[in-house]
């Protein structure tokens, strides 16, 4: 029988997440345990990548930018 150390393929939690919510979609932030950002009629999942991920503040803005336009 094979023995597993540490970390066994398990993916690690996400530090923001979409959350269904009446009328949209918000970001919730599991480290600072509150909503980010705006409510969103589409999930934002590009903007979900990004915060995720590299966290590119200039890219970042521009997807807020886009996701608030396509509430209009």
């Amino acid at each position: 029988m094979e023995k597993y150390g540490g970390n066994r393929g398990t993916v690690s939690k996400r530090r923001y997440v979409a959350r269904g919510v009446p009328g949209g979609y918000r970001i919730w932030d599991n480290r600072g345990r509150r909503w980010w950002g705006d409510l969103y009629e589409l999930c934002p999942d590009d903007l979900l990548t990004e915060l995720n991920g590299r966290a590119d503040r200039t890219r970042i803005t521009a997807l807020m930018k886009r996701y608030r336009a396509q509430k209009r």
